[in-house]
């Protein structure tokens, strides 16, 4: 590809002055783990290596002063071929870059921060209508890096992302080696004998599962419509926006990852699904995780299989309430509305 370098280049600074904006709005633990994270990649370094903490230090020290410089700075239009391209008009700039086997990734993700990136591109599927581009080596990305996103019909697969997402959930495991989901996945992918081998078959399976639950976004999209997208970009608080996420996701999850997962008699990505069901959606589907220790004592599917069918039309009803409460609530209301409604959405 002509200009590639001053494409990655154009791409790496608008990622310095999202993270410069935004970078710290985690807790100083998660900033500090997602940054020694980012210099393992900035220099290439396997994902077991321990950086040098004076060099590490030095170099944070260094990052955190560009970002001062940068903070106030524009996104910049970016050089695909002999045009300038909006940062943003991902669509527009795939177009020209997926021919040459590249894929880009611009727009805006949880609580209206900025993501991009610019990855080798590994393969192109088409799922249930959409367009799935699945991202190998990548060449600029910012500090965090969602493993998947879907954006305007097009599925974004990150799969550096998933392998960190993975390796970080098994080293976890493997300083505490506490009972539960994580750890009945782990047998069953068979990390006690074939650590190496086990982590490739996770990541196959657990790629799959992602795509899974990002066409359920799909049809999650396709069943509340246009009215849900803009709700979601006009929130501003930020617990009205994790719940309504965690309505999205729980219907996008009953309506294909976890039906899917269940038909298939998928055992270790069911069990690592709900390693990973936490948060505002496990505290809006009680319901869920009690079919899932059912199923998990039992051996019988019957209850894990009925409260996702029940909460395929819970969530989808509930979506369309936070929709009628942000319609209806007036200035300034929809979101203390929308926050409160946690107890009355509960399954």
């Amino acid at each position: 590809m002509r200009y590639l370098n001053r494409l990655i280049d154009a791409v790496q600074r608008n990622c310095h002055i999202a993270d410069a904006r935004h970078a710290r709005d985690v807790t100083l633990c998660t900033y500090l783990l997602e940054m020694r994270e980012y210099y393992r990649w900035e220099n290439e370094l396997p994902p077991q290596a321990q950086p040098r903490k004076d060099e590490l230090g030095a170099w944070l020290t260094e990052r955190e002063a560009m970002w001062s410089d940068l903070e106030d700075e524009p996104f910049g239009a970016l050089p695909v071929d002999e045009d300038k391209l909006d940062a943003f008009d991902a669509e527009a700039i795939n177009a020209r870059l997926v021919p040459q086997g590249y894929v880009y990734g611009g727009g805006y993700g949880r609580f209206h921060r900025p993501h991009f990136f610019l990855a080798r591109l590994d393969r192109t599927e088409v799922r249930d209508g959409l367009t799935v581009l699945l991202a190998g080596c990548e060449y600029a990305r910012d500090l965090s890096a969602p493993p998947a996103v879907l954006h305007n019909g097009t599925v974004y697969l990150r799969q550096e992302s998933i392998m960190r997402w993975l390796r970080e959930k098994v080293e976890i495991w493997g300083v505490r080696k506490a009972d539960g989901a994580l750890a009945a996945a782990l047998e069953r992918y068979g990390f006690e004998g074939d650590a190496s081998g086990a982590l490739e078959r996770m990541a196959a399976a657990e790629t799959e599962a992602i795509i899974l639950h990002e066409l359920g976004e799909g049809m999650a999209e396709a069943l509340l419509g246009a009215r849900w997208r803009e709700m979601i970009a006009a929130l501003t608080s930020r617990r009205a926006e994790l719940v309504a996420r965690a309505v999205r996701d729980n219907l996008a999850d009953c309506a294909s990852t976890l039906p899917s997962l269940i038909e298939s008699g998928a055992e270790a990505s069911i069990h690592f699904y709900f390693a990973n069901f936490e948060g505002m959606r496990r505290a809006l589907f009680p319901l869920l995780e009690r079919g899932y220790r059912q199923w998990r004592e039992s051996g019988e599917v019957s209850a894990l299989a009925a409260a996702v069918r029940s909460g395929r039309a819970h969530w989808e009803a509930a979506g369309r309430r936070l929709i009628e409460i942000h319609a209806t609530a007036g200035e300034g209301g929809p979101d203390e509305r929308i926050a409160g409604e946690e107890a009355a959405l509960t399954l």
